[in-house]
Formats: C-alpha cells, structure tokens, sequence
C-alpha cells in the first residue's frame, strides 16, 4: 500500500485535509515528512503519514475519532 504525506489544518471542528506527496516505501515518506515538518510552521497545521490502498481510504483513517482508553486499575 502506498504512504500519504498530508498537511492537516483544523478550523474548529472541521478538518481540512491537503495531499502533499505518495510514497511506495515508508523509510522515504518518513524522512520526507521529517523535512516538510522542519520548513512548516508547526502552530497553524501538523504533517502526517498515513497508508491506505488509495488516497480516499488514506483520508478517511484521518479522519476516524480514536475512542479514548478505558481507565483501569491505577489509572482511577
């Protein structure tokens, strides 16, 4: 599956997702990202990799809300 570079900039509650790049391999999306994450200005937006079979299936893991861990044992 191909590794996606995506500059995420969130207005509100409303993500706004742009392609910047596909990569076959992961060690290149990476070291990729690592240079896009130097030159960007970090406050307004994040750089991320994601996968997925195409760049449809890419954007909606970034989109999916992670439900939060449950609390367990020490944790209360």
């Amino acid at each position: 599956m191909p590794y996606y570079i995506y500059r995420i900039t969130q207005l509100g509650p409303v993500k706004n997702l742009e392609k910047l790049e596909e990569f076959k391999v992961f060690k290149d999306a990476s070291a990729r990202a690592k240079e896009l994450r130097k030159e960007a200005d970090l406050t307004q937006c994040r750089i991320q990799v994601v996968f997925g079979e195409n760049a449809l299936q890419a954007e909606e893991a970034l989109n999916t809300v992670r439900p939060a861990e449950p609390l367990t044992g020490d944790d209360w």
